[in-house]
């Protein structure tokens, strides 16, 4: 396989390296199931031929868990004798990096078998096929990811404290939720923040201090394109990061890192387009909601069970929900109602979109955007009913509420029994995800915490 089955070209390396002479390397960078950046660095001379002739990197890659050790019940590692595939490029994701020294770019990377297939343990294939599949039924979707985080103090010797403004150093422990004053002590990382994605042509929009101290969220431009939705968000995460350690402050991504305040979320805003470019959801008269909008909801509603792995993947993820937190704790509907996990939001009936809530800042975009594209197809062909609107507290549940699993270890389980979810994602990427998944679970079982010794150590 001697061209990209990417559609990459020589020509857009040759373009961008005649545009920035001053760029010396380039971070190569695929994502693996749980979202992390895994590749190499290579210098500037290494960038043609990476696009004549891809890059080989091992199978194992894609079959790494949280901490980057080799996860055997995936079959990648030592069943396939651990070989080489080929790596990529993604056309239009050679991007300059901001505020590096000495100047380099990234570049997003796909893998694909030596004969130029696809790969399908590599978690971007999995949102292509779902958005591969609407094309052929005429729809396409578009979207845009919410990003909430916490900035975090390095020094945790005091426990875990929100980071100092990096203006003047000053220290809130207060919640600020909605404080404009409150962002201004941060302002020169976000405007580092904000450089950076338009390096990369990411369309970061509104900050706003969130509900918890140290906690900020970021939304994203609406694209009509949900891949290109699903690249922004990874690729903010991993502008967040570096800019925030410039700074000297953390970037923390965890959905519950402080007990007694809200966790992050990953709010995935989806809408349907036909092919002259309509919006399939927008109702005539506002308010009377489609058929399109209802079998949508109603198949999300109706998969989200066997699906939350997706959405909540870590054991820290399963913190987040709780009551009055601000995280959905049913598949409950509504509008213009934030306790609910499906929300339709008010505005333009033309902007008409549902707010699919449950996700957790830790969860994979591409495979958070697969499910729910997944979900919305499936609730269309069966034209499930998505129930009664829940109005008033979504927490307070109804009785014709649908079960999700109680804790992570029954949603590792109902994502392994899921025939949808094997569909959604693929057999392969399923059979890796949930192994993964799995191999995690085991290790924070053995783990004995600190909360151990203080119930335990003198008391029993």
């Amino acid at each position: 396989m001697t061209h990209s089955p990417t559609g990459s070209t020589l020509a857009e390396a040759e373009a961008f390296l005649a545009a920035h002479p001053e760029i010396e390397a380039f971070d190569i960078v695929l994502h693996d199931a749980n979202g992390i950046g895994r590749g190499k660095i290579i210098r500037r001379h290494e960038l043609p031929g990476l696009y004549k002739n891809g890059r080989h990197l091992p199978i194992s890659i894609l079959g790494l868990d949280i901490v980057g050790e080799d996860v055997h019940e995936t079959g990648l590692i030592w069943d396939q004798g651990d070989g080489d595939l080929r790596a990529w490029p993604i056309p239009g994701t050679l991007k300059p990096l901001h505020g590096t020294n000495p100047p380099r770019g990234e570049l997003l990377m796909s893998m694909f078998h030596l004969d130029g297939t696809e790969m399908t343990s590599d978690p971007r294939h999995a949102l292509r096929r779902q958005v591969d599949a609407m094309a052929a039924e005429g729809l396409f979707p578009a979207g845009a990811f919410e990003l909430e985080f916490f900035l975090l103090d390095p020094d945790r010797s005091q426990g875990v404290r929100p980071a100092a403004a990096v203006l003047d150093g000053r220290r809130s422990d207060w919640t600020e939720v909605y404080s404009v004053d409150h962002l201004h002590g941060m302002e020169p990382l976000f405007s580092d923040i904000y450089r950076a994605a338009e390096a990369m042509d990411i369309r970061a929009e509104t900050v706003i201090s969130e509900y918890a101290p140290g906690q900020y969220e970021l939304t994203l431009d609406y694209r009509t394109d949900v891949m290109q939705a699903a690249d922004d968000l990874i690729r903010l995460k991993r502008i967040v990061r570096m800019q925030a350690r410039r700074h000297g402050v953390v970037a923390c991504f965890m959905a519950k890192p402080v007990e007694k305040y809200a966790g992050s979320g990953m709010h995935f805003h989806v809408s349907l387009q036909d092919a002259q470019g309509r919006n399939v959801f927008a109702e005539a008269v506002e308010g009377e909601w489609t058929d399109t909008i209802k079998h949508a909801i109603g198949g999300l509603r109706a998969t989200m069970g066997e699906s939350m792995l997706v959405f909540a993947p870590h054991a820290n993820s399963w913190r987040r929900f709780a009551n009055q937190s601000y995280a959905p704790v049913s598949p409950s509907w509504g509008v213009n109602n934030r306790s609910v996990a499906l929300r339709i939001p008010a505005g333009d009936i033309k902007a008409r979109r549902i707010e699919h809530r449950p996700s957790g800042v830790d969860a994979n975009p591409y495979l958070v955007a697969a499910t729910v594209l997944a979900g919305i197809r499936h609730g269309l062909k069966h034209r499930i009913d998505p129930g009664p609107e829940t109005t008033g507290n979504g927490y307070e549940g109804g009785a014709d509420d649908l079960p999700i699993p109680g804790d992570w270890r029954e949603a590792i389980a109902a994502a392994k029994a899921s025939a949808f979810l094997r569909e959604a994602l693929g057999t392969d990427m399923h059979r890796t995800f949930t192994a993964i998944k799995a191999a995690e679970y085991d290790r924070v079982a053995r783990w004995i915490a600190d909360v151990d010794y203080e119930l335990y150590l003198h008391n029993v």
